[in-house]
């Protein structure tokens, strides 16, 4: 059964739908559209509207090129606008209840990816905890983090991590307004995976007047992907360079196709990406925005005030591993290839390839890990791009005084263990309680789908809830949750059985840590 609601918002009047009590309403614009001149420029508030405008459809999403990889990230990517900055609304009710607030900010390498993917909605989440929820777009790829302030002057003076200014403007508008939505402004918690997440760390990095969040949960993310000044700049000279040398105005960047955009950015992530740096088009210390990296900012206890929830899948690389590799033709000499490619030649601590393959793989057997060349090496990138940084942050922030509750998502698919294990993103059904979702049938998911796993998705659930409301996310259904500390590192594994772990991975975490 269906129903129309309509809400006075600061902009105008909007008006979503019902749908068995939960209320929902797409496609808000929070922003101008950035279009002509204002392309590579800040965002702008959005422009006020007369009589009601209908909130039943999401909006575009950002320009982005199709990576079939991530499919299930941009499967929407065909109704691509760069007027697309517009966040949707799930919520339980539009009355004084002042309700806990969760923003989530999405992932896909800063490349893919929107806000109303169908991976991101909202709707259980917000039912079963009587939370509101918000997903959010942002610019992508060049058009959100090529940061031109240095290298084009005047008229550019803010055109730095354009995304990130598009997610903070995402999270004025909710501190503006989402009371008129059932939820509490003062009580926001943002939320993001892997590019998302490494947002959040960004985000981390900014003064405290332009952060509104309370709280942060970081999935598969750290603060390790913030660019420094100098390569931000040579990146910036790099893609002007790729699209032939336009006057660097507003107006001349401002009508340059988007098709052109796609291919200049294409161009820089080829020459500039390799196995170290995988990723180019990212956030940056810009001295504004990000005056210092966010690590650095944490350690000196500037967000002692901010609680933190970090975690990571345990078989991240496996997601990825596709890109690089035919499998099972991965053998040893393959596999010291590999970590020959990536071992700090510069570091007199870096063993040779052949020895740090063998020491890998001995750390992945002594805690029970399968020692194939392939799970060996997925282990490595694993701890490589995603364990250890998230570790940096956490024992980071616990070192300032900071609030931190550490996690390692376990789970994995019956009959898909091996091939795809507790990979990147795997976590994401759980959160938003969305098991059933038929995209996910692509990645073999299918045949997961059992009690357990709907078991492990409602305690996720009301983990992130209970974060959200109090800083705590233990619960009935869960054991108790520790404080994380550096010492002990404890950590809740997160699998068909719960329960807190002290120093997981360790072996691998110190090899890739001594080895830079």
């Amino acid at each position: 059964m269906t129903a129309r609601t309509v809400v006075e918002t600061a902009q105008g009047r909007v008006e979503g739908w019902s749908q068995n009590g939960l209320l929902s309403f797409m496609g808000l614009p929070f922003a101008r559209p950035p279009v002509g001149p204002l392309r590579f420029q800040p965002p702008e508030a959005p422009e006020p509207w007369t009589g009601v405008r209908s909130a039943d459809r999401n909006g575009p999403v950002p320009i982005q090129a199709a990576l079939p990889l991530m499919r299930f990230l941009n499967a929407g990517a065909a109704r691509q606008s760069e007027d697309c900055l517009y966040l949707n609304v799930w919520t339980p009710g539009t009355d004084s209840k002042r309700r806990p607030v969760l923003v989530w900010i999405h992932g896909g390498a800063f490349l893919v990816g929107s806000g109303s993917a169908a991976v991101y909605h909202g709707h259980h989440l917000a039912e079963r905890e009587d939370v509101v929820v918000v997903s959010l777009n942002y610019r992508l790829g060049a058009l959100g983090f090529i940061h031109l302030d240095r290298v084009c002057g005047p008229g550019f003076e803010q055109a730095s991590n354009l995304g990130l200014r598009d997610q903070l403007a995402a999270l004025a508008w909710v501190r503006e307004n989402i009371d008129r939505f059932g939820g509490d402004p003062s009580n926001v918690t943002v939320c993001g995976q892997s590019a998302g997440a490494m947002s959040v760390a960004a985000l981390l990095g900014t003064d405290p007047q332009d952060r509104v969040f309370r709280r942060a949960i970081l999935q598969s993310g750290a603060a390790g992907n913030v660019i420094s000044r100098s390569k931000a700049d040579r990146i910036a000279e790099a893609f002007l360079a790729a699209l032939g040398q336009p006057e660097r105005t507003r107006e001349a960047l401002g009508t340059i196709p988007t098709n052109q955009i796609l291919q200049a950015q294409g161009r820089i992530n080829r020459e500039f990406a390799n196995a170290s740096d995988l990723m180019v088009m990212v956030p940056c210390v810009d001295e504004t925005l990000v005056p210092e990296q966010p690590l650095s900012r944490v350690a000196a206890g500037k967000l002692r005030d901010v609680d933190l929830m970090i975690g990571t899948t345990q078989d991240e690389w496996k997601l990825f591993s596709p890109m690089e590799a035919r499998f099972p033709a991965f053998g040893g000499d393959r596999l010291q290839e590999r970590f020959a490619e990536l071992l700090p030649t510069a570091s007199p601590r870096a063993p040779g390839a052949r020895l740090a393959a063998q020491q890998f793989r001995n750390a992945v057997r002594e805690r029970g890990g399968r020692t194939t060349s392939f799970e060996v090496w997925c282990a490595y990138q694993s701890a490589r791009v995603f364990h250890l940084p998230a570790e940096e942050l956490a024992r980071v922030h616990a070192q300032a005084g900071g609030r931190v509750h550490n996690y390692l998502f376990s789970w994995g698919p019956p009959g898909l263990r091996y091939g795809v294990g507790a990979c990147h993103a795997m976590d994401i059904p759980f959160v938003f309680g969305l098991l059933s979702l038929p995209g996910f049938s692509t990645l073999g998911l299918i045949p997961g789908l059992m009690a357990h796993a709907q078991r492990l998705s409602f305690r996720m659930q009301d983990a992130w809830a209970g974060f959200m409301r109090t800083g705590e996310p233990e619960h009935a259904e869960l054991p108790r949750w520790d404080l994380y500390e550096p010492e002990h590192r404890a950590s809740m594994r997160l699998d068909r059985e719960c329960g807190m772990v002290d120093r997981p991975l360790e072996g691998e975490l110190k090899l890739v840590e001594s080895w830079r």
